[in-house]
């Protein structure tokens, strides 16, 4: 029993020394690759990019903003209009129900529940116009900003670049690694 126990040990000293050699080669390897490979300290690996200040910032980001303002406005005034309206055909009701027959009243209140119910609906159809409206001119404005930060990472020889900002999952970052300023001039240049 005991030669048994010896022998078990003994086979389990070879495996351990073998797991020892093998993690060690395999270390060693990952390090020899990893001391080859660029780290994040090497400059031109990876670099940061502030969408939201490019939008800000550029002359196209900027009038990307003017024109969706400009838009918004249009519908605003006539979903403005379709409330005074209703405002007013409310002030009518209360001022002449008392003096309105049952039927005139009711009939009335029904028009003015239509008119309620028909704006929700312009209110809502709106909302989703503008929703569209954003995402075209934004889906459209991202695809330059793509276009100028590929162009200046091939250029510059960046592995990656990152975004940064509300909704990124960029946490931290060097400063010296944003390179928005670089994208905002380039982009003012190409207009």
């Amino acid at each position: 029993m005991h030669a048994t126990i010896f022998q078990s040990r003994s086979w389990f000293f070879n495996c351990s020394t073998i797991w020892v050699l093998v993690t060690c080669v395999g270390l060693g390897g990952l390090t020899g690759c990893m001391s080859t490979a660029p780290t994040v300290e090497s400059p031109g690996v990876i670099a940061v990019v502030d969408f939201q200040r490019i939008l800000e910032e550029t002359r196209a980001g900027k009038e990307l903003k003017e024109s969706f303002d400009s838009f918004v406005k249009d519908r605003q005034v006539l979903l403005e209009l379709e409330q005074q309206e209703i405002q007013r055909m409310r002030n009518d009701l209360v001022n002449q129900g008392s003096v309105l027959s049952e039927s005139a009243r009711r009939e009335r209140e029904e028009k003015f529940q239509r008119r309620v119910r028909d704006y929700q609906v312009k209110e809502a159809a709106l909302s989703r116009e503008l929703q569209g409206k954003q995402q075209d001119l934004m889906t459209d404005f991202r695809s330059n900003v793509t276009e100028v930060v590929a162009r200046l990472a091939q250029d510059r020889e960046f592995v990656i670049v990152v975004e940064r900002g509300q909704g990124s999952s960029t946490l931290y970052h060097r400063p010296q690694l944003d390179i928005s300023d670089d994208i905002i001039k380039e982009m003012d240049q190409d207009e």
